[in-house]
């Protein structure tokens, strides 16, 4: 046993090096973060994904408002569970405890390392269960695998994909368990480890193993019965992690029922020529497959069918798989089925790693059987040519990349060489120098390769600058305002990234994630609030109405953000705002059940319950001066700036509301100056103050467009703030008394006699349940997509009940509870029947698995 798990060991630990090496070099060579001034924050990294870790810093050291079931920061209040299993369900997320709160980009950088190494280590334990083979070229395969083009291009900013490239081998390895009738109870733990850490590609990576699995099968020639015996044995173990890890699957499965609807997309799969150069190194494409493994492991496999020394069979067998899968991702079903019969709403390959996978062992096994022969190596050398001149088409091969290329190659074909002459002759010193030669061209391509990518996704990608001086004053205004649940604190429109209330605290409107609920994006979007990512990033609303209706007691004001390239330099002022606001909890006596209407400030005053507003008629001024047809402005060939006109009561608060207009507008002599931004599908601009009217009434917006865009009806709102205060006073003097909430509990004491209906200042999410009094818990109404509970009081009588209770429970909670401990017991089960059926066996009855063993002489 020892002499089988030194190797391994030595293995893995090489291949983890090697990948953390080249990990760290690509970002010395990109001048990123944490080695240089570019920040790696782009896109989603550093809209969800680091925000969310600091929100999961937040909760390990209690100081987050809200826990498992509800995070009370984001979106005025959603479900974090599905959140959970989706972003952070990995057991390497626990890391960034260990990290200081002000650090959290370098927590997210190094758990990242330490997922890909981690990955590493895995495939090289699985090459050498597959075949037995030299150790150290095991250790470089398990690199090439872990620093694939999917790796370094894709993943390396989505972090969570991460945990499926570790998942694959591990998953591969419980299918060699399941051959061998070894580890049953192992393996159940691996795949629900693999499914609770990221269900999305651990379902991709299920479906490669099961490949992997059925061609071992078939390559082992067994007996029909235990073939079909290990293939059960291997179904049963996954039905059973699966099981496992149903609480969180069906949560998020559920979760995704009740989000709001993203972008549907065709699949349109790319050019030949493309797919060819992203097995090259240093080429980079957003929506391509990046199947780059290196040229050491691309020539291998490439090796694999005229290897003479590599049985017909195998031969055969893998590369077929290779070709198969390859194929796979250019084809509308099989890409269906490999991403759940949903196609993504950004890049389309995102099952490549498995490709990447299957190419490493195909790989393997042209290495393990003894080095490709001069014939081999020579057939491989003409198709990777070829490769290199169907790929010479592609826009994505630039510069660059050729010289990296004619040096990986050389390298990689020197070092085999060198190996194979050395392995016929035996020569220790020429195998230590080929070894040398290869481990070399793995970290210099990779390291190019990993490092060409980071700084290529800077200019393609929207990216975020990492923790430092603008979210250290933002957070010190949080903390300094925040008084939860008494009332919210907003860290402010002026947002820095997508999910400002995980980063730097707070309770706002702000919310970033793939389950960002239909109710709460289509509730902020009928008020005037503003989104991005197609709905599902929505953002604050600066808006006094809101915050009244919100109980936003505190609002953060700080300049717009200087690294965002759009936007300009304006100080680093924060400052805070504050307004008497109602409690959480209110009661409405006479609740208005109209529907929602076009416009936002009637929508707003059903919520509140009051007229507050005047909305009057106004003209909208074109480019040339004259009235713009529909209210379309920004056509390009201004004369004159547009702008639109309209009669305000003197005094009252402007709001302009331009949800498809981009530019800046502004009060004509006053006001500050408001931006918009609408990018069709992505973006919708928010509604924003323009300052008080001025005295005589007569308003002048002027406009200053980035794009065509179009100022609809009823765009300004003029709002008498005196009403407001006082439609502010009767919601609190009528509303809860006492408020007190704790994860996914929400309790309030309301006055007596209270009659109506009890309204809560959160979306009503599918999962929360109230009782009032003493009564039974029903499932919540909703009042104009927030939560709502009838109170026992009628029209002429006053209510009894003085209290309110509202718990919630994530949508499919507890169906996965009930499959988890079914596949608990099972398990229990099967663990007591095993170990009976050992203590009246008279031995042991495993089974080897199918591997073929080699004498090596390193």
């Amino acid at each position: 046993m020892k002499e089988i798990s030194r190797p391994r060991r030595a293995a893995a630990l090489l291949a983890a090096a090697v990948t953390i090496t080249a990990f760290c070099a690509a970002d010395v060579l990109a001048r990123s973060y944490p080695f240089g001034p570019r920040t790696r924050s782009v896109n989603d990294l550093g809209n969800q994904y680091v925000p969310f870790h600091a929100h999961l810093w937040d909760l390990l050291h209690g100081r987050a408002d809200g826990g498992l079931l509800v995070n009370w920061q984001s979106g005025y209040g959603s479900s974090f569970l599905p959140d959970v299993g989706t972003y952070l369900g990995s057991p390497f997320a626990l890391l960034v405890a260990l990290f200081p709160r002000d650090e959290i980009d370098l927590a997210v950088y190094v758990v990242t390392g330490l997922k890909t190494a981690a990955a590493a280590a895995a495939m090289a334990c699985l090459l050498l269960t597959l075949r037995s083979g030299r150790w150290w070229a095991a250790g470089l395969l398990g690199a090439s695998y872990a620093l694939c083009g999917w790796s370094v291009a894709d993943a390396s900013y989505n972090p969570m994909w991460l945990d499926g490239l570790v998942a694959l081998p591990l998953l591969c390895l419980v299918g060699e368990w399941a051959i061998a009738g070894r580890r049953r109870h192992l393996g159940v733990l691996v795949v629900a480890l693999a499914w609770t850490a990221n269900f999305y590609t651990a379902y991709m990576a299920t479906l490669g193993a099961a490949l992997v699995l059925l061609l071992r099968l078939l390559l082992a020639d067994l007996p029909r019965r235990r073939a079909l015996a290990a293939a059960g044995r291997a179904v049963l173990t996954v039905v059973l992690g699966v099981g496992l890890a149903a609480p969180l699957v069906t949560v998020i499965y559920f979760g995704t029922k009740h989000a709001y609807p993203g972008r549907v997309r065709q699949f349109a799969p790319v050019a030949g020529e493309d797919v060819l150069a992203r097995l090259l190194p240093a080429t980079y494409g957003f929506g391509s497959p990046a199947v780059y493994v290196g040229i050491t492991a691309l020539l291998l496999a490439l090796a694999l069918p005229f290897h003479r020394a590599v049985p017909v069979r195998v031969r055969a067998g893998w590369t077929l798989l290779v070709l198969a899968v390859t194929l796979s991702l250019q084809w509308a079903p099989t890409h269906l089925v490999w991403h759940a019969f949903a196609t993504p709403q950004g890049s389309p390959y995102r099952q490549a790693f498995v490709l990447c996978g299957l190419l490493v062992i195909a790989a393997w096994h042209a290495l393990s059987y003894g080095p490709p022969d001069r014939r081999a190596l020579t057939a491989a050398a003409g198709l990777l040519a070829l490769i290199v001149l169907g790929a010479g088409g592609s826009d994505l091969v630039r510069a660059f990349a050729w010289p990296v290329l004619m040096l990986a190659t050389a390298g990689a074909l020197g070092g085999l060489a060198l190996l194979a002459r050395a392995d016929a002759g035996r020569r220790t010193r020429l195998a230590g120098l080929a070894v040398v030669l290869l481990l070399g061209t793995q970290l210099g391509e990779t390291a190019a390769t990993s490092a060409v990518a980071t700084r290529l996704r800077l200019g393609h990608l929207d990216d975020y600058a990492p923790w430092g001086q603008r979210q250290q004053r933002q957070a010190d205004a949080v903390a300094g305002a925040d008084d939860w649940p008494r009332y919210r604190t907003d860290p402010g429109r002026e947002q820095t990234v997508g999910n400002d209330p995980m980063l730097v605290g707070g309770q706002g409107a702000q919310y970033y994630s793939s389950l960002t609920s239909d109710v709460l994006s289509r509730t902020l979007t009928a008020l005037g609030g503003g989104w991005t990512s197609r709905g599902r990033s929505v953002q604050s609303l600066d808006n006094a109405v809101t915050d009244v209706i919100f109980s936003v007691g505190a609002r953060v004001h700080s300049p717009p953000d200087p690294h965002q390239k759009h936007v300009p330099q304006d100080g680093d002022r924060v400052t805070v705002t504050r307004r008497d606001v109602p409690p959480l909890v209110t009661v409405r006596t006479a609740p208005d059940r109209a529907v929602f209407g076009p416009s936002p400030y009637r929508n707003q005053e059903l919520l509140l319950g009051s007229r507050v507003y005047t909305v009057p008629r106004l003209a909208v001024h074109g480019d040339t001066g004259k009235p713009a047809r529909g209210g379309r402005v920004g056509s390009g060939n201004a004369v004159t700036s547009p702008a639109i006109t309209a009669r305000c009561p003197a005094g009252t608060q402007v709001y302009l509301w331009a949800p498809h207009y981009s530019g800046t507008a502004r009060q004509h002599g006053a006001g500050a100056t408001a931006r918009f931004h609408f990018e069709f599908p992505r973006n919708r601009a928010a509604m924003a103050p323009l300052g008080p009217a001025p005295a005589s009434g007569r308003l002048r917006i002027e406009l200053t467009p980035e794009r065509p865009g179009r100022i609809p009806g009823g765009a300004i709102g003029c709002l008498d703030t005196a009403r407001l205060r006082t439609a502010a006073a009767r919601l609190k003097a009528t509303g809860a008394t006492e408020v007190a909430v704790s994860d996914g509990t929400v309790r309030a004491q309301l006055p007596a006699g209270s009659k109506g209906i009890a309204v809560v200042a959160a979306p009503r999410i599918a999962g929360w349940r109230c009782a009032t009094g003493g009564g039974p818990a029903r499932p919540a109404g909703e009042y104009h997509g927030l939560i709502a509970v009838p109170l026992d009081g009628t029209a002429g009588t006053a209510g009894t009940s003085t209290s309110l209770t509202c718990t919630f429970h994530p949508p499919g909670l507890w169906l996965g509870t009930a499959v988890g401990g079914a596949s608990l017991l099972a398990l229990a089960l099967l663990v007591t029947f095993t170990a009976v059926r050992r203590r009246r066996a008279p031995g042991p009855s495993t089974t080897t698995p199918p591997r073929e063993r080699v004498t090596t002489a390193l």
